[in-house]
């Protein structure tokens, strides 16, 4: 199943296109994206069951988060050998966790304001959305709570995270439009193995990060596992899972998103968002 939030409404994505999910259930289901994560399991099995359906050819530019306003969302630091080799420091043995601000996220397309003299930078990285609540998971069981999987960016802006006594890597990744998800949640069993896709992302068709969530250092039922050790996960609750090398701070010279830039990201299987960086609006 793929399911998508097609302005502001929860829809079904076929290949004939988006099949409204409020209008096509009579009101089983409500339209807004977020509620489909509270009853999860009865809608998995609505659309199972339902045979064909209407769909209609649909604008993906009205695509937004898949999960557009979750209670929780984290971040994992380092969770690429690669990437913690770049940025000079030690593998974690446990999970880095950060949060990203829920107000940063938004969608698959459009545009993202670069702060004043920033240092902004990409992370691409596999984004899994909690379907059922998790409390003490173990690991072989940590899937069955996982509604799917989209494309996501840890957009990070250097100066804040690294400001201060202590680094501030919620703040520096929370700015608006700082956590763009998308274009829409794939459910695992769509994917040959859920467990290693690629990814990577371009800045003006430049590719900057490549690599496999393979990779990861800390899986996603893993990631679970260790997070629902400590706190109770939310349905639609979205975790970044981390990104691989390539990062603009770890090349030389470094290189920053500034205006005018289009950063590209996509996952194997998955799909593909694009955004367009802008400066801020007069007066902002």
């Amino acid at each position: 199943m793929r399911i998508g939030n097609l302005d502001g409404r929860m829809v079904l994505l076929t290949a004939a296109g988006a099949v409204d999910v409020a209008r096509a259930s009579d009101g089983r289901f409500g339209p807004a994206p977020q509620s489909g994560y509270d009853r999860w399991a009865d809608l998995a099995a609505w659309a199972a069951a339902a045979g064909t359906l209407d769909a209609e050819p649909f604008d993906v530019a009205l695509l937004d988060a898949p999960s557009p306003v979750p209670r929780q969302a984290f971040g994992i630091g380092l969770n690429y050998g690669d990437h913690a080799a770049e940025a000079g420091m030690s593998v974690p043995r446990q999970p880095s966790v950060f949060t990203k601000f829920p107000s940063c996220l938004t969608g698959p397309y459009g545009e993202i304001e670069v702060p004043p003299d920033s240092h902004t930078d990409w992370e691409v990285e596999l984004v899994a959305v909690i379907g059922t609540a998790a409390r003490h998971v173990p690991e072989a069981r940590a899937w069955d709570h996982v509604a799917g999987l989209t494309v996501g960016q840890d957009v990070s802006e250097r100066k804040t995270q690294l400001s201060g006594g202590a680094p501030q890597f919620s703040l520096g990744k929370s700015f608006p439009g700082f956590g763009p998800t998308g274009p829409w949640l794939v459910t695992p069993d769509e994917l040959a193995d859920p467990m290693d896709l690629e990814l990577g992302c371009s800045v003006n068709g430049v590719q900057m990060q490549k690599s496999r969530t393979g990779h990861l250092i800390i899986s996603v039922p893993r990631l679970i596992a260790k997070l629902s050790a400590v706190l109770t996960l939310l349905p639609g609750d979205v975790i970044f899972t981390g990104t691989p090398a390539g990062v603009g701070m770890g090349r030389d010279p470094q290189r920053w998103l500034a205006p005018g830039d289009e950063l590209v990201s996509w996952i194997e299987g998955i799909g593909e968002m694009r955004h367009r960086f802008v400066a801020p609006a007069a007066g902002a």
